[in-house]
């Protein structure tokens, strides 16, 4: 097995394919040495809204999936008018803003993967927010240099980074939009100030949020005078957001560096009474996406695309996947789940055991690439080899370490640490064959609980490790002045493998939302849909399971009581906790007679597919 860091170009379609809100938990136990027990894993801050199971979605010329439906359906107007893959994704972000406010927004970031259907062009573009230059190791210290909690660090203006989902949408829409950028702005603009019907899971998470009623703009238009949220159906216009889109529709993310919301983003941050930022305006001014090396390695017959560092996401997937494949071809396979879409317990085992391997090396050696060179021999064949063997069919290893690649330059400790968690993701293919793939944040459910100008302020700096060092060796994931935070979002684009290992015709879009979870969300869904045969639907349906290099962590009421005793007897320690993922996938199927789209919506959110 290869992996291949470079731009790719696709050929022809070929090969057969078989069809057949919230996370409870935040990570703190990633990547622990063998002689460290891993903390407890505190309460997310988005919580789970329900389950309601959904059908796939099949089209023949373009898809669109959202976590909302309103979204969804401003995205596939656009698409229905000839609007590209990018031009639905700027408008599905703007609505997100507006009728999914915990999860992304203008105030927070995002990574997109992008493909050219004409160029064969494959684009990783990092709109991952940075920390402001005045931020030091020392941001999330407190007394006697102890780590602050999350909640005396999230709330505020403290942990807030500079914003990059409008820089990094803008920057994508100029090499690949179609449609004028006012134009894909407008439909969040009137639906703002029109107003939207407030969804089941937002008002069952506003009633369970405690910290944003204390943010007066906040309040005022979440709540009632009386201090409960807005019930369901209850109409919300948000005016604020609406003048400060037609700002960013005239200048783009230039509105976003200087003048009028620009200040007040700084001034919203600079003078919380309690906790305030060090964020400057020159830290706007200064900001920029950047293109990535898109990251990609084997898996199958196919190679699976995503984002290198900062974004553990991809290389963590790929560890774990091929890790896999490698057991399965030297013992007995292991299926995660059958042809009915039922869990099976040997293939559960395996999928948790290469986790913990995945999240040791994740937790070591996976930060900020311009700031920390992460070594690529993780991503190895033999290396992988080398763990994959460390699993055992019969007994489960519990806790993993780091291992040592071959080209690891650096000594390195894992840090403790809070990931992203309110979060959600698009996919997109038009009509053309391009596609897109984005997974979208504003860090925790609500963000920083802080408003301005309509919108919300994420919270990214608390994605960094809180402590610098650990036992006198630095973090690789510390805080440092322009840094980017690690993030475990890993959006994907799936192709054919060509029989040179290159990526040949597209086949899938797909990511989700989930803090460190996502990894194994995404992880999951790719083996049931790639491996054993699932379609997208059912592998997204599929209960959520697997491990942080902590307990085997089980989906609460979805994962079948049968997986405890088998598990138990293989020497896992369970946690059944609620794992609300927010997965949306479009996957190509092709048949003698032709190809079409399936789409799938992860029925643990609002989210909803369309095609044509």
């Amino acid at each position: 097995m290869t992996t291949i860091f470079r731009t790719c170009s696709l050929q022809s379609l070929q090969g057969p394919f078989l069809v057949a809100a919230f996370l409870a938990t935040l990570t703190g136990c990633s990547g622990l040495s063998s002689s460290t027990a891993p903390p407890a894993l505190p309460q997310a801050p988005e919580g789970a809204s329900g389950f309601t199971a959904k059908g796939a979605v099949v089209a023949q010329r373009w898809m669109v999936a959202t976590a909302n439906p309103i979204a969804s359906e401003a995205a596939a107007k656009v698409l229905r008018e000839g609007g590209s893959a990018m031009d639905a994704a700027v408008t599905a972000q703007m609505v997100l803003t507006l009728v999914e406010p915990q999860s992304s927004g203008i105030g927070g970031g995002a990574f997109i993967m992008h493909f050219d259907a004409k160029s064969k062009k494959i684009t990783a573009m990092d709109g991952r927010e940075t920390a402001p230059a005045q931020a030091t190791e020392s941001l999330f210290l407190g007394q006697n240099n102890t780590a602050l909690s999350f909640n005396a660090a999230v709330v505020g203006g403290r942990a807030v980074g500079v914003p990059g989902v409008v820089a990094a949408l803008e920057a994508m829409h100029k090499q690949y939009g179609t449609q004028r950028w006012a134009a894909l702005i407008q439909p969040a603009i009137t639906l703002a100030e029109q107003g939207f019907a407030v969804s089941p899971r937002l008002s069952t998470l506003l009633s369970s949020e405690p910290f944003l009623k204390l943010d007066p703009a906040a309040a005022a238009y979440f709540y009632k005078p009386s201090g409960q949220a807005h019930e369901v159906g209850h109409v919300l216009r948000n005016p604020e957001l609406a003048q400060s889109l037609r700002l960013i529709s005239r200048e783009g993310s230039a509105a976003l560096k200087a003048g009028p919301l620009a200040q007040a983003i700084v001034a919203k941050v600079r003078n919380h009474s309690a906790n305030p930022g060090v964020l400057q305006a020159s830290d706007l001014a200064s900001y920029q996406p950047k293109a990535r090396e898109p990251l990609c390695g084997p898996y199958l017959r196919y190679v699976i695309c995503g984002m290198p560092p900062p974004s553990s996401g991809t290389v963590a997937v790929l560890q774990m996947l091929q890790q896999l494949q490698f057991l399965n071809s030297q013992r007995a396979p292991a299926p995660l789940a059958n042809a009915h879409g039922e869990l099976q317990a040997s293939g559960v085992h395996r999928f948790a055991e290469a986790g913990r391997l995945a999240f040791a090396d994740r937790g070591a050696y996976i930060a900020d690439e311009d700031f920390v060179r992460w070594p690529r021999g993780i991503l190895a064949a033999p290396y992988l080899q080398q763990r994959a063997s460390m699993i055992d069919d019969l007994r489960s290893m519990r806790l993993a370490a780091p291992g040592r690649p071959a080209d690891l330059n650096a000594a390195w400790k894992p840090g403790a640490e809070f990931e992203e968690m309110g979060t959600s993701h698009i996919s997109v293919v038009d009509a053309q064959g391009n596609a897109v793939s984005m997974t979208t944040t504003i860090e925790a459910g609500f963000g920083a609980r802080q408003m301005m100008g309509g919108f919300l302020l994420n919270n990214q700096l608390t994605d960094f490790s809180f402590a610098p060092t650990e036992a006198g060796q630095p973090v690789a994931n510390r805080v440092q002045g322009g840094k980017r935070p690690r993030s475990s979002m890993a959006p994907v684009l799936v192709f054919d493998r060509n029989p040179d290992g290159s990526p040949g015709a597209l086949r899938m879009s797909m990511g989700s939302p989930g803090g460190s979870l996502i990894i194994n969300f995404v992880a999951k869904t790719l083996v049931a849909s790639l491996q054993d045969g699932l379609d997208i639907q059912s592998a997204i349906s599929l209960p959520n399971i697997g491990s942080r290099n902590g307990p085997t962590e089980l989906e609460k009421d979805q994962a079948p009581a049968s997986l405890d005793a088998a598990l138990t007897a293989r020497g896992h320690e369970l946690r059944r906790i609620e794992m609300t993922s927010g997965l949306q996938g479009i996957m190509r199927h092709c048949e003698p007679t032709g190809c079409y789209w399936v789409g799938g919506a992860d029925p643990r959110r609002e989210g909803k597919v369309i095609g044509q």
